[in-house]
């Protein structure tokens, strides 16, 4: 779902909800977690917005290892990014240390 962005300094908002790591299987768990990058790329497109803010989707209090987040959301954007042209730049917002190094690691190699 896309809303208005209110008082914060964007456009608009893309709201997705990803899984709960515990209550999937490790393959199940991608394909709902590529599924949000996916949808929520998808969405930015179709609205116009040239950019995309991500947070580090499910590895919150639903439990979704950092490092396994890390690299289905890195390798999802990459690869919507190759097949579609709307979208200019895809920002990782990293809340700590551990999840910007992961990050760094991935976006680097």
């Amino acid at each position: 779902m896309i809303t208005e962005a209110g008082n914060l300094p964007a456009g608009a908002v893309i709201h997705t909800v990803g899984p709960i790591w515990a209550d999937h299987d490790l393959e199940e768990n991608q394909r709902l977690l590529a599924s949000c990058y996916e949808n929520s790329l998808d969405l930015a497109a179709e609205n116009g917005c040239r950019s995309v803010a991500f947070p580090n989707i499910s590895t919150g209090v639903y439990g979704y290892p950092k490092r396994e987040a890390a690299v289905v959301a890195v390798g999802t954007v990459e690869d919507w990014m190759a097949d579609n042209g709307t979208v200019d730049e895809v920002v990782f917002v990293c809340f700590d240390a551990e999840n910007k190094s992961i990050y760094s690691d991935l976006v680097e190699s």
